[in-house]
């Protein structure tokens, strides 16, 4: 699946969150308000 999404330029969308704002993206979650893949990004965490 991988080589097609890459053979075919198919990526992903996503949002990228800071680590403080998991809590936040765990609430949107639970109500349906996510309409990308949230990604933490790892710089934030510490």
């Amino acid at each position: 699946m991988l080589d097609f999404c890459a053979q075919h330029g198919i990526g992903s969308e996503i949002e990228i969150i800071s680590a403080d704002r998991v809590n936040e993206a765990y609430e949107r979650v639970l109500a349906s308000d996510v309409r990308y893949r949230f990604v933490i990004d790892a710089s934030t965490i510490g």
